[in-house]
């Protein structure tokens, strides 16, 4: 969230990262568009946290994973396994957020308030299944299929699922 307010010799811009609230005052020989430049920079570096680095599976992704990651006939069955996994769980959000839209098309704004906070829930509910599906994908890659996922995460700026190597799930 972002506030902008100018004063007669200041701009004073207001923000929240978190549960950071981060002030700035700029004074009046700054110029207006210098200061919208910085605003906007300012939201580029800070004001988006950085994305998990995910494979795509369950998606139109499966061959291209496959074939990247070079994945043996063992893997390649538990890619297709939970790919279809994903789909089904995923499906049921999407029947449920269809669902509670339909419900509530002409319901008033407080209700649909109420309803945006379930809506959110259901979609970040779809996020943890495709996350959970790549932990788990990520867990059977050897080591130099793990290595090359994490140099596709850094040449992408995307933050990489970190799993216990240790950990063999069957």
């Amino acid at each position: 969230m972002l506030f902008i307010k100018n004063n007669a010799n200041s701009i004073v811009i207001l923000g929240k990262i978190g549960a950071r609230n981060l002030y700035f005052i700029f004074f009046g020989s700054m110029r207006l568009e210098s200061t919208l430049v910085f605003m906007c920079l300012f939201s580029y570096f800070f004001g988006f946290s950085q994305r998990d680095c995910l494979l795509g599976i369950g998606g139109k992704d499966d061959e291209t994973i496959i074939e990247v990651f070079q994945l043996n006939e063992e893997q390649q069955e538990k890619l297709t396994n939970w790919s279809a996994e994903l789909k089904v769980r995923n499906d049921l959000l999407k029947d449920q957020a269809k669902y509670l839209i339909k419900r509530h098309e002409e319901s008033s704004p407080e209700v649909l308030i109420n309803v945006s906070t379930q809506y959110k829930g259901i979609l970040d509910s779809m996020k943890q299944n495709v996350r959970m599906i790549d932990t788990r994908m990520l867990s059977i890659l050897n080591e130099k299929q793990y290595q090359l996922y994490l140099k596709f995460c850094r040449q992408l700026a995307l933050r990489p699922i970190h799993i216990e190597r240790s950990v063999d799930e069957k």
